[in-house]
């Protein structure tokens, strides 16, 4: 990939600077930035903003939803969040975090202080993180060798005198590289993020955490009953490829599974996709790029479980040795599947995964993740992805967690009697696409996924489709990983992802850290 000329680092306190060499955006919702004195921005004003100027500029703020000031010239900025929140968004205002991020950027290193609460601060650095593409290939940039610092600095209020510590900022830092090592992986064009360098990327981060993959490709799937990922890629130049990463730490006592959807690029197949819907299908790979951030950052802030990530890597190419419609290919389940729509391919390689997770990793917690559905956008929108799971516990806990990271999500339906005979097949075990394509398409192609687990499955099986919220424009956002990181924040050894996890009981030691009872997690809700 080539990267951009930008290092984000955070910090738990704020250092002096001059606001002429190094420009400074202040960050935070009226109430809080009313609340504070001048004193403690001067470090980062002085000399060039005086205490009336910066006073003045506060009652000023109006935001609707967003204000900013100038605070002097074009360097030294306020900017007030939205007043009000509401129940399905994020109370740090993360959206709104990143929007004003990128609209002050600038060429030098900069300053950007974030004016929040303790419990806010984990979403919004995820949402800084989000702001800074690393992915480029314009010519101008790729020239420069010059590195531009952004640090990001917290000021925390109604912390009744807590503050942030050196391993706070370092969750941070290791979260904000995971969800720009997810979007780079999604801005990056086919031509250069194929299979191959896909798995290279996997190789990359498994060689910085000292973990061998696991990688089964080509016809080594074909010959293992791999008939989804092999199905869905064989036509294109670079194989298939189905990929693990596995830690696997001593005293675990439970097996989680990430799978994610890694389709390089999405033609749609032989089902064609036409002219205005085939450009952004790099994209496709979100699920498989968010697992593999979420990844990196849980295993380098400590994880407590067995975690699996599984990568089910294709290209949905069009060729002599292309799927066609009407094909029954038998899945790595050994249930068979008619093939009515070679652009329903997501969840063909999902089932592979989730069926390897359960039967070659005896993984007991089973999430998949997937820009699956374009009927997902229709259904919770831009900003929110849906989820479908078998668990109403977790399903409620990964609302709760997608507020407290930024990541949102929302429920769909859970009811395999009403919709998975949308998939009946007069040939095979079911069909790849539904028969009535206004019957709660999200939750069917879940279901189609979670068929191959079988709805008897004992376990926790969770299925996010992240297709909208995966980019914002012509930029991914990383999403998924903050979401992650909260929903087993639990099982992370650091405090403040275990803050904003709502899964289990506060870990009061190394002994007492199992994230489920009889796959049942205690939901605790913030005040």
């Amino acid at each position: 990939m080539t990267m951009s000329n930008i290092q984000l680092t955070y910090s738990h306190q704020l250092t002096k600077c001059d606001p002429q060499w190094n420009p400074v955006l202040i960050i935070g919702q009226i109430r809080h930035l009313s609340s504070l004195s001048f004193e403690v921005f001067k470090n980062k004003l002085e000399p060039r903003v005086s205490e009336e100027v910066f006073t003045t500029a506060v009652a000023s703020l109006h935001p609707t939803p967003t204000d900013s000031c100038p605070l002097h010239l074009n360097v030294a900025t306020i900017a007030g969040l939205p007043t009000k929140c509401s129940r399905h968004n994020t109370p740090s205002r993360g959206h709104f975090i990143t929007k004003i991020v990128k609209s002050f950027t600038g060429t030098t290193d900069e300053y950007i202080v974030l004016v929040c609460e303790k419990g806010d601060a984990f979403a919004s650095a995820c949402a800084v993180a989000r702001s800074f593409s690393l992915y480029s290939r314009k010519s101008a940039q790729s020239s420069s060798s010059s590195q531009r610092r952004v640090t990001v600095e917290f000021i925390l209020v109604n912390n009744g005198g807590e503050a942030l510590t050196e391993v706070d900022v370092t969750c941070f830092s290791h979260a904000a590289k995971g969800i720009q090592l997810a979007a780079s992986i999604v801005d990056t064009p086919c031509n250069e993020m194929h299979t191959d360098a896909f798995l290279a990327e996997i190789s990359k981060v498994g060689e910085e955490l000292h973990i061998k993959p696991t990688i089964i490709q080509g016809e080594e799937l074909n010959a293992r009953g791999f008939g989804g990922i092999y199905g869905v890629g064989k036509a294109a130049l670079h194989q298939p490829a189905l990929a693990v990463l596995s830690y696997t730490p001593s005293g675990a006592t439970e097996s989680i599974a990430w799978v994610g959807k890694g389709i390089v690029y999405d033609t749609g197949g032989l089902s064609l996709k036409g002219k205005t819907a085939m450009p952004g299908m790099k994209r496709d790979c979100g699920g498989a790029a968010a697992v593999l951030g979420a990844f990196y950052a849980a295993v380098k802030l400590g994880f407590r479980e067995n975690l699996h990530a599984v990568f089910c890597l294709a290209e949905n190419a069009v060729g002599p040795l292309a799927t066609r419609p009407d094909d029954v290919h038998q899945l790595y389940s050994g249930r068979t599947v008619e093939i009515n729509n070679t652009d329903a391919e997501g969840r063909l390689v999902l089932a592979d995964g989730v069926v390897y997770a359960q039967r070659d990793l005896n993984c007991n917690i089973i999430l998949d993740m997937a820009t699956l559905t374009g009927a997902q956008g229709i259904a919770t929108g831009k900003y929110h992805a849906c989820i479908v799971t078998n668990h109403e516990d977790w399903e409620t806990a990964a609302v709760r967690a997608g507020i407290n990271s930024g990541d949102l999500v929302h429920p769909m339906p859970y009811c395999p009697e009403l919709h998975f005979p949308e998939f009946a097949s007069a040939i095979a075990d079911m069909k790849n696409s539904v028969a009535d394509r206004s019957n709660a398409q999200p939750s069917c192609a879940g279901l189609f996924i979670a068929s191959h687990l079988g709805f008897d499955f004992p376990g926790v099986w969770i299925h996010v489709d992240m297709a909208y919220p995966v980019h914002c424009g012509e930029r991914a956002t990383g999403y998924g990983v903050a979401l992650l990181l909260s929903l087993f924040g639990r099982a992370s050894q650091t405090g403040i992802l275990q803050a904003v996890s709502p899964l289990g009981a506060p870990i009061d030691d190394e002994n007492n850290h199992s994230m489920t009872k009889k796959n049942t997690p205690n939901i605790i809700f913030p005040c």
